[in-house]
């Protein structure tokens, strides 16, 4: 792989060199030559200037440049041989360094089509071209010549060549800009010193709103392409904005440390958002051009706050190589659910985050390939496939349980010694740990080992006995390990008693102590009334997986719906996912459980949650025998709230989406098919672009539709957008030549990222699995190729995607064992193959739960 990076090669060359600063000369006008190759559509002009000092003169070392046709390169003024650039390795030799050293790079470098680097897309509405930059975790060499690693910080000068007419944004606000010949020239002043990842570049016709936090003290922009500009809703994300600038300058007593901010929504983008320094680059799914339920303003929310947070935690200060990638994150993600629930209108985020990236996490955890939160990470390969539910949601959950440990302010007054020790520093764990202990007298290290330093996630249950009163005679809580993690860590839980009243289940008595060990005696609770409802880690303090007595779960069955407060509520439905996900409870069960309660939830990022849960649950884990019939009374079900929600409601919105995805009978298809051509109409529902195509899809997927819809309907939305959409319904069209057309489409390697995303979505649709029974061998044929031929992103997104998950058979598990067994794939590969592997032994045993249930 091209630029990968090994955690040894970064020491030597941190222990070697120290960067000084970089001069970088962009020419992006279409057809202006330079050099050997035109930069045209194709390739773009880059001249870097790098001056840096050495530890040892005469040594040697290597500068990153990937995907470079390299015209000169002169270092301290002798022309080196360009022909000693490795383009396999994107490295360039640099022999007999002085101690003071200047080099000069000139190169041609190809645009990315897959979401690294600096990413060019032609908008199909009106031809503009857009660019912006990608760069974590190492794709900054894919700009310019550079040291393209964390620790090896520098300041940075750009001077872009763009069309006339272009806005054109970095990390600093451009001093100047001189216009000819169609041609501007835009000169940024130099950043503060700061990582090669963070830095970046925006440029096109790009809408722009401005406004500014603190009396102009720090300028905002907001952008998107020109085609979406009437749907940005800018007020409302500066709103965000401000509200999250006040908390963490406040918290954090650390002004801003960027002179502006710019958030710009940017096409074809293969994450949710990245920190860049001052240019923090998002999503365009970000900006609304149908309707949305809350839940998905909620998730924008905690995206800009996550991204403001990295402003100071990681930005600022960095870890100094990507071991530390989950501190960067987990902070981020734990800061940004706290702004939200105390600084904006999103007071319950805390319920959401259990609710969702509490299940990432767990789901995470109990994969095979699960790590330490601190993981090692030995090169650029390997932490690429490690951003994931342990880095971001396990690690904000345990620092939400070190922040119960050593109490928010004194946390939050050692996040501020950091800053103030390390600003524009590289640092390492036990940079925050040390800081944290100062202010909260505890001592760390054992904290450290115990739940930063292992893995997997410990179950927690009740065990009680009642006398013939009723009352608790003795109480405690059992905790379990797995025999290859068995580590039995210390938690700090509440354990509730809720009752049913009038109100609905409320909580009568509220526990809370340390759980150590297997078992932990409650004498608090001996002589309470046995209640209703059990909660063990009610209020969610700890990480780990929770178990409900039979007591309990007799009562969620019949009144999960009647808890009132969406926190516990929250908790309950996670604890009967993980039964369902471990077969401890029928996915029959699961699923009247849920359609019994789902339409007594207020929350609609949780309702939301629940109903993709449920459509796992039937597709992946129900007895393939019951499958239809579940889906049927999910769909019979999603119907009936539907109808009977508020007319324009969100829950109405979320109830017809679900059912969409349910839908199999004739007369439910009908229904479908009677509001997209207009013929039928659910009050207060607006049938809008988004939803047509979500509307469509499903009757392609059960065979109501075909080429000829699919064409009318992107006709209708000739957007980039619609060009995903109708990609994606080709792929799920339920036939076997449709199935090979796309299989051709996907393996050629010709898709721009966002269409082969959207194509590989289409054709793994769980309705067809036996459809893509021929599609496991032709996998394991292809996935070598593809992981060494592709871009790190394009090849992670196949080897996960297009693994037959939905070929839950022996013979699946078989085959992959065999191909990692004769093939000896590299380990960040066989991570990804065991990780489907694991799926798939995991649905096998939900479905014979599932069956067992059926007698």
């Amino acid at each position: 792989m091209a630029g990968n990076l090994t955690r040894d090669e970064a020491r030597e060359r941190a222990r070697t060199l120290a960067v000084e600063a970089y001069e970088v000369a962009l020419d992006v006008t279409e057809g202006n030559g330079a050099g050997a190759v035109s930069t045209g559509e194709e390739r773009f002009s880059s001249v870097t200037t790098v001056r840096f000092t050495a530890a040892e003169a005469g040594g040697g070392t290597f500068i990153d440049l990937h995907d470079a046709v390299v015209t000169e390169a002169v270092l301290n003024g002798t022309a080196l041989d360009v022909a000693t650039y490795d383009a396999e390795k994107g490295r360039l030799p640099l022999p007999s360094l002085a101690a003071a050293n200047e080099l000069t790079v000139k190169a041609d470098i190809l645009y990315s089509r897959t979401g690294e680097g600096l990413h060019r897309m032609v908008d199909p509405v009106d031809d503009q071209v857009y660019l912006y930059t990608q760069f974590e975790t190492a794709d900054a060499h894919r700009m310019f010549a550079c040291f393209d690693q964390p620790d090896l910080k520098s300041t940075y000068r750009f001077d872009v060549t763009a069309p006339e007419g272009w806005q054109v944004v970095s990390n600093t606000a451009p001093e100047q800009e001189a216009s000819a010949e169609g041609k501007t020239v835009w000169r940024f002043p130099a950043t503060e010193k700061m990582s090669t990842y963070i830095t970046a570049l925006i440029a096109g016709p790009y809408h722009v709103v401005r406004d500014s936090y603190d009396d102009g003290r720090i300028p905002l922009g907001v952008f998107c392409r020109a085609s979406l500009a009437e749907f940005l809703d800018a007020d409302a994300i500066f709103d965000v904005t401000k509200q999250g600038f006040a908390y963490f300058e406040r918290v954090f007593d650390f002004p801003y440390p960027f002179g502006k901010y710019d958030q710009l929504f940017v096409p074809e983008f293969n994450a949710g958002a990245m920190e860049n320094a001052g240019a923090v680059t998002f999503l365009e799914d970000y900006v609304f051009r149908s309707r949305v339920t809350d839940a998905a303003y909620e998730r924008r929310a905690e995206t800009i706050l996550h991204e403001m947070a990295h402003m100071w935690f990681g930005d600022l200060v960095t870890m100094r190589w990507w071991d530390d990638l989950w501190l960067n994150e987990s902070f981020a993600t734990y800061m940004s659910v706290l702004c939200q629930s105390e600084a904006t209108r999103w007071k319950s985020a805390w319920t959401t985050f259990a609710n969702a990236e509490k299940a990432w996490a767990y789901r995470q955890d109990q994969l095979p390939s699960t790590h330490p939160i601190a993981a090692d990470i030995p090169d650029i390969r390997a932490v690429e496939v490690n951003f994931d539910g342990i880095t971001y949601a396990k690690g904000a959950s345990v620092l939400k349980q070190l922040v119960a440990y050593v109490g928010l302010d004194n946390f939050l007054e050692g996040v501020r010694r950091y800053f103030q020790r390390h600003a524009w520093g590289n640092t390492v764990l036990a940079d925050l740990l040390d800081a944290l202990e100062e202010t909260s007298g505890r001592e760390l290290t054992s904290w450290s080992k115990e739940w930063l330093e292992t893995s997997w996630v410990n179950t927690l249950r009740p065990s009680y006995e009642v006398d013939a009163e009723g009352a608790f005679t003795e109480f405690a809580v059992l905790q379990e390990a797995v025999p290859d993690y068995p580590t039995l860590r210390s938690h700090r839980v509440a354990i509730g008693l809720y009752d049913k009243t009038d109100a609905g289940l409320v909580r009568r008595k509220r526990v809370e102590l340390d759980v150590v060990g297997a078992k932990t005696a409650v004498p608090e609770l001996v002589g309470e009334r046995r209640p209703d409802l059990v909660l063990v880690n009610d209020d969610d303090l700890t990480y780990a997986k929770v178990r409900l007595d039979e007591h309990s779960l007799t009562t969620l069955v019949s009144s999960i719906g009647e808890i009132k407060d969406s926190l516990p509520r929250a908790l309950a439905w996670s604890a009967a996912w993980d039964m369902t996900r471990d077969a401890e409870l029928a996915t029959r069960d699961y699923v009247k459980l849920l359609l019994s309660g789902v339409g007594g939830v207020s929350d609609i990022s949780v309702a939301q949650t629940l109903l993709r849960q449920a459509r796992t649950a039937v597709v992946q884990y129900a007895d393939p025998a019951w499958r239809e019939t579940g889906l049927g009374l999910m769909a019979d079900a999603l119907s009936d709230l539907a109808k009977a929600a508020d007319p324009g409601s969100d829950f109405q919105l979320a109830y017809l989406q679900a059912f969409a995805s349910s839908a199999t009978s004739d007369e439910h298809l009908a229904y479908l098919a009677g509001l997209l051509d207009g013929s039928v109409a659910l009050p207060g529902l607006n049938v809008d672009t988004d939803l047509r195509w979500g509307l469509l899809r499903r009757l392609v997927v059960r065979g109501k539709a075909g080429e000829a819809e699919i064409t009318a309907e992107h006709e209708r939305d000739a957007t980039a957008a619609g060009e995903r959409h109708a990609a994606a319904l080709r792929a799920a069209i339920p036939t076997p030549e449709a199935k090979a057309a796309a299989w051709q489409r996907i393996i050629g390697g010709k898709l721009p990222n966002a269409v082969f995303r959207a194509t590989m979505g289409g054709f793994v649709e769980p309705d067809q699995a036996e459809l893509l029974l021929p599609y496991t061998d032709a996998y394991f044929a292809e996935v070598g190729r593809v992981w060494k031929e592709w871009s790190s992103d394009m090849s992670q997104t196949f080897a996960e995607v297009a693994y037959p998950f939905l070929n839950i058979t022996q013979e699946t598990i078989d085959r992959t064992d065999a191909y990692i067994a004769a093939e000896n794939p590299p380990s960040a590969l066989v991570r990804m193959l065991v990780e489907g592997r694991d799926g798939v032994a995991r649905a096998l045993r939900a479905r014979a739960k599932d069956a067992s249930a059926a007698s």
